[in-house]
């Protein structure tokens, strides 16, 4: 039944992309709240941060945003390598990207918070949310025939606008549709993000061991074979 009704891989297909983007929103509260006021997703805020604290002449401040960036780099280079190397891998290159978030969740549940800026398990915590959020990123760019993103909000925003503007000019409702899917990626980045809020006051640290359940349900439903499963 599932085989008939899904016309491309699973990777891009809305359910996976919704509970990715619950994710993505539950990391960037999660670093926000828990692990010292940032934001770990997206680099444009540490882009800027670098550059302020370079023209102020605070090195050691301005590497504690150099390095979350680095980070964001080097797990761009490892998805398009496991990739690259997909045919040589015991399961699918993006469940490997998924067991890799796993794992980082694991461990980052288990440092303990701290309050200094460098040095610190927060700083770690951060460095390997940047990481696994760019695999993310990188990994999952197309969500039920749209290009997209699930570990940040600007494009999707951009993007679910400007098709719904579309289509109050041409009337095709695939625009009425695409606008739709953004915006309601955008709603379940809200949704990972409030319940990050509520689960971090409770469970301080430990909350991201929340990210193991829709994490776990993607990597599960990968093993579904589809008439659009590649190996690409």
């Amino acid at each position: 039944m599932i085989y008939h009704r899904l016309r491309r891989p699973m990777s891009e297909t809305f359910h996976v992309g919704a509970l990715l983007t619950i994710v993505g929103g539950f990391f960037d509260a999660y670093t926000y709240i828990a692990r010292g006021g940032v934001f770990a997703n997206a680099q444009t805020g540490n882009i800027v941060l670098l550059g302020i604290s370079l023209a102020e002449g605070d090195l050691l401040k301005a590497l504690s945003y150099f390095i979350p960036i680095t980070a964001f780099v080097l797990g761009i280079f490892t998805a398009e390598f496991l990739h690259g190397t997909n045919k040589k891998l015991p399961i699918y290159w993006r469940q490997l990207i998924i067991v890799l978030e796993i794992i980082t969740v694991i461990v980052v549940a288990l440092l303990p918070t701290s309050t200094e800026r460098m040095y610190s398990f927060n700083m770690l915590a951060n460095i390997m949310i940047s990481y696994v959020c760019s695999l993310q990123v990188q990994t999952f760019r197309k969500i039920h025939g749209i290009t997209c993103a699930t570990t940040m909000c600007t494009g999707n925003l951009r993007s679910g606008t400007d098709h719904l503007m579309r289509y109050q000019k041409s009337r095709n409702k695939q625009d009425l549709m695409d606008g739709i899917k953004y915006h309601a990626l955008n709603l379940f980045f809200i949704a990972g993000a409030v319940l990050s809020m509520f689960l971090t006051k409770c469970f301080d640290s430990f909350s991201v061991l929340f990210c193991l359940l829709p994490l776990t349900i993607v990597f599960f439903l990968m093993f579904i074979k589809t008439p659009g499963n590649k190996k690409t």
